[in-house]
C-alpha cells in the first residue's frame, strides 16, 4: 500500500510540474500585446518629444530670439522680432479659469447626485446624456459659443461691453465640455468608497447629505483631485473652441469680454497659412506646442502625486 501511495503521489507531481511546463500560446499572445501595446505608446510620445524638440530647439537658435524676453515681455509678434509669450498664456489661462468655475461645482454636484441619490432609473437616464456631451465635436462647441453663447452674454452685458470674439463666451462653452469629463472621473471616485462607510455614518444617526459631504467626499478626494487637474489639462489643450469663438490675434487683457488668443488658437491660425520651413513662425509653432507638452506633463505629475498622496485604501 505504502508503495502504492507513493507512486500516485509521483504521478500527481510530474503531471502538476508537465501542467507548467506546457506551454498556453493564447496566455503568451496576450501577453505579448500587451507588451507591444506599451512599448508602441512610450514609441510614440518619445518621438512627438523628440519632433517637438528638435523645430523648438531651431527657433530658440535664432538670432532674433531672446530667451528671457520670452517670458518677461508682453507682446507677440514674431514678424517684427518680438516673442513675448504672455498674451498667449495669459488668454489661456483665462479660459481655462472660466471653463473650470463652470465644470468643478457642476461635475463635482452631479457626480456627488448621481453617486448618494439618484435612482437606477434617473441614473440610467442621465448618464448617456453627458456621454453624448462629451461626444459632440469641439468644433459644433465652438459654433454654439459664436453663436448663442456670445449674443447671450451681449444682450446680458451689453453689446459695448462684450464683444463679438471673447473669451468669456469661449471658456464657458469648454466648461461644458469638460463637465462630462469631470463628472465621470469624480463619480468613479465617490463609488470606489467602501459601502461599510456610509453605513456606518448611518448607523451613528448621519443624513444623507452629511454622509456625503462628510463621509464619502473626504475619503474620494483624492480621486476629486485627479479628476480636476485632468480637467484643467483638457481646458489648456483645447483648441477649436479658442480658435472659434476666442478671437484671433495675441491681445494681453485681463477683460474675458474681449477678444485674446490662445496658445492653440495661436498655432491653428498660423498653421492654416503659409508658411516657409525653418521661418520663425514655423519654428514659433513647435517652441509653443513644446511649452504645452511640459505644461500638460507637469499637471499629470501632480495629479498622480495627489493620488498616490491621499489615496485610501481600503481592506
Amino acid at each position: 500500500m505504502a508503495g502504492l501511495s507513493l507512486e500516485k503521489t509521483f504521478e500527481k507531481k510530474a503531471s502538476t510540474s508537465n501542467l507548467r511546463r506546457k506551454t498556453r500560446w493564447g496566455e503568451t499572445f496576450i501577453q505579448a500585446l500587451l507588451f507591444f501595446s506599451g512599448f508602441f505608446s512610450i514609441f510614440i510620445t518619445v518621438g512627438i518629444v523628440y519632433v517637438l524638440g528638435r523645430e523648438a530647439l531651431l527657433f530658440f537658435q535664432m538670432p532674433e530670439v531672446d530667451l528671457l524676453a520670452t517670458f518677461t515681455t508682453t507682446e507677440w509678434k514674431p514678424q517684427i522680432g518680438k516673442f513675448g509669450i504672455w498674451p498667449l498664456l495669459n488668454a489661456t489661462l483665462m479660459t481655462t479659469l472660466i471653463a473650470m468655475l463652470i465644470a468643478i461645482p457642476l461635475g463635482v454636484a452631479v457626480a456627488i447626485y448621481l453617486s448618494e441619490y439618484a435612482s437606477p432609473r434617473v441614473r440610467n437616464t442621465l448618464k448617456p446624456i453627458l456621454e453624448v456631451l462629451a461626444g459632440i465635436p469641439t468644433i459644433v462647441y465652438g459654433y454654439f459659443a459664436l453663436t448663442f453663447m456670445t449674443p447671450l452674454l451681449r444682450e446680458i452685458f451689453g453689446r459695448d461691453v462684450v464683444q463679438i470674439y471673447n473669451t468669456a463666451s469661449a471658456g464657458l462653452v469648454m466648461g461644458i465640455l469638460i463637465l462630462p469629463l469631470i463628472t465621470s472621473m469624480t463619480e468613479d471616485a465617490l463609488g470606489a468608497v467602501p459601502r461599510s462607510l456610509r453605513e456606518a455614518a448611518f448607523g451613528m444617526g448621519a443624513t444623507k447629505l452629511e454622509v456625503a459631504l462628510q463621509i464619502v467626499v473626504p475619503a474620494a478626494l483624492s480621486g476629486i483631485a485627479a479628476a480636476i487637474i485632468v480637467g484643467i489639462s483638457r481646458a489648456i489643450g483645447e483648441t477649436m473652441i479658442v480658435a472659434v469663438a476666442a478671437g484671433a490675434g495675441p491681445n494681453f487683457t485681463f477683460s474675458p469680454f474681449t477678444g485674446a488668443e490662445t496658445i492653440t488658437g495661436h498655432i491653428v491660425r498660423i498653421s492654416g497659412g503659409d508658411l516657409s520651413y525653418d521661418s520663425v513662425d514655423y519654428n514659433s509653432i513647435f517652441a509653443l506646442g513644446l511649452f504645452l507638452f511640459f505644461v500638460t506633463l507637469t499637471l499629470n505629475i501632480i495629479s498622480q502625486a495627489i493620488v498616490r498622496r491621499f489615496r485610501e485604501v481600503y481592506e
